[in-house]
């Protein structure tokens, strides 16, 4: 007969005996372990939910540039950030400005953020006028007001028209009062920084304050009655110069003998102001036609300077325009208008040998005058 049965009494039952213990107590771990990570990530899930109900955790996603419009308070700018994408809600937005450990000024002008991004990451960039995207435009010297109106229209994205209309507003330009309303040669040539969100009048008000430190710099007015002569007269011969000459010492030359020709009473037959009247662009010389065009502007019909500037100059011809040379000459051309090259003459004769040379430049040079 058998006895009691007894695991102890059998080595390898009792090896076996043992091994399901210990499975059952790593499994019981197991699931005991895995409990606490579920719970755990389900609290985790929670908090992040809970966090990113009203904003978004991340530094955002896709570029996008956001104007702020002058006059927009603070908490206008939340609407926005809302409106662009950037910030989830506006009770982010809310409570990053009060989590913020100063007071938040945001200035007008156009930001880079991003798309989904958290709110004081947003309140950070907005707070700093270093991060205002701003706009340079160049505007050369010599350009007619319509030309220039071209160049900001492209850099500022702004419709010409825009700068038409506001340069009729000639009562806030901040016009010196010797201009008498008229801007034309007012509208100084220089590289601006508009920042991102200007008005029209305002960039023009930039040119014209510009101007007014030129005038101051070079003691415009004071030299201009140096040599007995306004400085509206003196600003219209420097707009003639940025037209007729190239080099500086040639400006001086010619501003000389605008003054000869008008002192004796002579027209003086420009054809730089007759390419003005006929509002042609791009050349160097004039035909019958555009000779005969019956305009104030036309010194080739009409005695003494044009009514206005017609171009806006800079200081370079402002300043040969009051400092002319002296000099017994009454004609000049430009022989070689690459080089700048630049022939006087004190007689008739010689100046229609000299304009012969401009003449056969331009038959070696087809398509350029």
């Amino acid at each position: 007969m058998s006895g009691p049965f007894n695991e102890h009494d059998d080595p390898k039952a009792e090896f076996w005996y043992k091994l399901r213990s210990a499975v059952a107590v790593i499994l019981s771990l197991t699931v005991l372990v895995g409990g606490c990570v579920f719970v755990g990530v389900k609290v985790y899930d929670g908090y992040i939910s809970y966090k990113s109900a009203d904003d978004y955790l991340g530094d955002g996603e896709k570029d996008v540039l956001v104007r702020v419009p002058a006059g927009a308070s603070v908490s206008e700018v939340g609407s926005i950030l809302l409106d662009n994408d950037v910030v989830k809600s506006t009770k982010a937005y809310n409570k990053a400005l009060r989590d913020s450990e100063s007071d938040v000024t945001i200035q007008a002008g156009q930001y880079k953020l991003k798309t989904h991004m958290n709110a004081a990451k947003a309140v950070s960039i907005l707070d700093n006028p270093d991060n205002i995207q701003r706009t340079r435009v160049t505007l050369p010297e010599g350009l007619t007001t319509e030309q220039q109106f071209g160049i900001m229209a492209k850099g500022t994205t702004m419709p010409v028209g825009s700068f038409q209309n506001a340069y009729k507003q000639t009562a806030k330009l901040g016009l010196p009062v010797w201009a008498k309303g008229r801007p034309e040669g007012f509208l100084f040539p220089d590289t601006y920084e508009v920042g991102s969100n200007p008005t029209p009048l305002e960039i023009l008000q930039m040119q014209t304050n510009q101007f007014a430190k030129q005038v101051n710099t070079m003691n415009f007015i004071g030299q201009a009655q140096t040599i007995k002569r306004s400085p509206y007269d003196a600003l219209i011969v420097a707009s003639i110069l940025e037209r007729e000459a190239k080099k500086p010492k040639d400006m001086q030359m010619i501003a000389g003998i605008i003054y000869n020709r008008l002192q004796q009473g002579m027209k003086l037959e420009s054809d730089a102001t007759v390419l003005y009247a006929n509002h042609v662009e791009g050349k160097l010389t004039t035909n019958d036609e555009q000779r005969a065009k019956d305009s104030p502007y036309n010194t080739y019909l009409y005695n003494g300077l044009p009514p206005t500037p017609i171009d806006n100059p800079g200081a370079t011809s402002m300043e040969a325009a009051v400092t002319p040379i002296k000099s017994d000459y009454l004609y000049w051309v430009v022989t070689d208008p690459d080089k700048g090259t630049t022939a006087y003459s004190k007689t008739l004769a010689e100046h229609e040998k000299n304009v012969k040379k401009f003449q056969a430049w331009c038959q070696d040079h087809k398509g350029k005058c």
